[in-house]
């Protein structure tokens, strides 16, 4: 009997192991090493991809990468990187076993067709299209609509320099957006130079990752500062100030309630738009958890709910439900946002995450679609507790300002996905980020001593500043910081002594004078920095604060590379206070600043500013107004 029991037990045994290899024949891995061809150095920010799947990745700095859970059976790997010539190589993928594919990569003098990232071989599918296209602009009365480039920016005017005897404060919300940087690499990539009002000098610095430390205390992020000399003009301070919110892994993260808002008009049909989208979204779709609930509602002439409140562990339906999307029709976006918000109030977690991921080319145009009408309605919502995320995707109609108008006033973040290596980034990567609040309506003030100051700039943030009165003042709306976000701030200083740049004004009646002897008591001090902040679901601010002495020292690598990203942005932006920078200096200084660059981030930055250099972008006229309106 009891060898019995023995043999049935092992029996049963035998049946469960027998299981394990089945599910790890259905995948394998690749995994190599990505080198230049002539030098046999490693290229770190290499992007190695498996055609048909959604498996990508970067090299690292050694130049190694690994794919994981890739599809058994013959595979295409395609290797892109700036600068050097892209390949397709075929692998046979060995089920539960690791494919080695190792790859030289040969330099390639940069030109615009080698920029645009993505293009395929014309067909003659293609061609028949490109000649029907031509034969119906030359019926009379006839134009195809998709030669027109209707993309919209808000105008920007570069914060210029302020007297501390005049303005001591200056006030602003902070800004995690990163979608400015995205755009300007998809202009560069395409050979084109970026228009001046898509330049956001604030979400460039803030797209790359930065080592500011542990968080610890009362607060859920901290302040870190540094003081440094000006590249562009040595004899300015320039001050580096860091908020660095606290980083939660993916599985702490409270259950959520998301609510994907698809755009499907008919503008969404070319590759960059709906299907990236899709792509993008099964990305986050592979995260979720059990406890993860997810609803998609999509939105064309009219909206409509495709797929009610699903478990996260339902990844079958949900992908389902995704794949059958379709692009056609008007837009009525103002719909599909009443529609998203009640879905989400209808489900709403108490103890969860309540957010929107709103996903479109901005081209609202039927119904509620007025910027006013968006806002108003967005900013009700947000009172229920229910954030919002916005993803723009595509080109020729992108509304930049629209999205981002409606992303600020939704308590939530915008980003503009160029590719599916930049949807890993902000929907897996950076999940905790895009998708979790920790800190909202967070507020920046700096005080400049006037013994030490005499003027200084902000670099950036031009669409969120406040009046200093709107600092203590809890009813006004601004910036949030997600989990593991980073936001910095740079102003430029002028030492007190020195000459402003600006224009002159007549010395004043009845102010202090000032040659009036400082305030000795605070005299080692530059700067006085304050932060208010309230929690997620909270009503009234807290303050953080804390005094900046100014003692230059010797900049981190962050802060030298944070210094190149800015000094780009000013010489794209045609700044009037870039002084003598080049785009070289700004090569020199990036290199300086890389440090750890485990992704390849900001390797990536480096070519790209090689590019802009070797196609000469920056000696090319602006785009005519006509072409990106403001």
């Amino acid at each position: 009997m009891a060898r019995a029991a023995v043999l049935a037990f092992l029996a049963l045994l035998a049946v469960e192991l027998s299981t394990v290899p089945q599910i790890q024949a259905q995948v394998g891995a690749i995994a190599g090493q990505v080198t230049d061809a002539a030098s046999g150095q490693a290229l770190p920010g290499v992007q190695v991809a498996v055609e048909g799947t959604t498996r990508l990745t970067l090299t690292n700095e050694a130049g190694r990468y690994q794919l994981q859970s890739v599809p058994a059976g013959p595979r295409t790997v395609t290797i892109e990187l700036i600068g050097y010539a892209g390949q397709r190589r075929q692998v046979m993928v060995a089920p539960g076993q690791t494919t080695v594919l190792d790859v030289t990569m040969v330099p390639r003098t940069l030109s615009i067709d080698e920029l645009i990232v993505g293009a395929e071989p014309e067909t003659p599918r293609m061609r028949r299209a490109a000649e029907a296209a031509v034969a119906l602009e030359r019926m009379v009365g006839f134009a195809t609509r998709f030669d027109f480039n209707t993309e919209s920016y808000a105008r920007i005017d570069e914060n210029d320099f302020r007297l501390v005897s005049a303005s001591p404060l200056s006030t602003f919300s902070i800004d995690v957006d990163r979608a400015s940087y995205a755009n300007i690499r998809r202009f560069i990539q395409s050979g084109d130079r970026p228009p001046v009002d898509a330049v956001r000098i604030e979400e460039m610095i803030n797209y790359f990752p930065y080592d500011w430390g542990n968080v610890s205390g009362e607060h859920p992020f901290a302040v870190t500062t540094e003081v440094w000399e000006a590249p562009w003009k040595p004899e300015h301070r320039l001050v580096r100030i860091g908020l660095h919110a606290e980083s939660i892994d993916t599985g702490d993260l409270p259950p959520g309630n998301l609510v994907f808002l698809l755009d499907v008009s008919g503008s969404m049909m070319p590759d960059n738009k709906l299907p990236l989208l899709k792509k993008a979204f099964a990305l986050l779709v592979d995260q979720l958890r059990p406890e993860d609930r997810v609803a998609i509602v999509v939105y064309a002439g009219a909206a409509g709910l495709v797929l009610p409140p699903t478990p996260g562990n339902e990844k079958a339906e949900i992908l389902a439900a995704l794949k059958d999307l379709q692009a056609g029709g008007s837009t009525a976006g103002g719909a599909g946002l009443s529609l998203a918000y009640e879905v989400a109030r209808k489900h709403h977690l108490d103890d969860g995450n309540n957010r929107v991921i709103l996903a479109t080319d901005g081209d609202f145009n039927v119904g509620a679609s007025s910027d006013a009408e968006m806002v108003r309605l967005i900013e009700r919502e947000r009172e229920s507790g229910t954030f919002l995320t916005v993803l723009g995707f595509g080109t020729g109609n992108l509304k930049d300002a629209k999205m981002e108008q409606i992303a600020d006033h939704g308590n939530g973040n915008f980003h503009y996905v160029d590719g599916l290596l930049e949807a890993r980034k902000v929907l897996v990567e950076e999940m905790g980020g895009t998708l979790l609040t920790l800190a909202k309506d967070v507020k920046l003030q700096v005080e400049f001593n006037p013994a030490r100051v005499a003027g200084y700039r902000l670099i950036g943030y031009e669409n969120r500043l406040l009046a200093d009165e709107d600092f203590n003042d809890d009813t006004k709306d601004a910036g949030e910081l997600g989990a593991g976000h980073t936001v910095t701030a740079l102003y430029e200083v002028v030492p007190a002594g020195a000459q402003v740049p600006r224009g002159e004004v007549d010395p004043l009646r009845y102010q202090p004078r000032s040659d009036d002897p400082p305030l000795s008591d605070f005299d080692d001090e530059l700067i006085f920095v304050k932060v208010r902040y309230k929690d997620p679901d909270g009503t009234r601010s807290r303050l953080l604060q804390q005094p900046v002495a100014d003692r230059p020292r010797s900049p981190s690598s962050d802060f030298r590379f944070a210094t190149a990203v800015a000094g780009f942005g000013m010489l794209l932006r045609e700044s009037d206070h870039a002084g003598d920078l080049t785009l070289n200096d700004v090569v020199r200084l990036a290199e300086k600043g890389k440090g750890n660059d485990p992704r390849g981030y900001r390797g990536e930055f480096i070519r790209l500013v090689e590019a802009t250099r070797d196609l000469g972008l920056l000696e090319r006229e602006l785009l005519p107004e006509r072409r990106y309106r403001r």
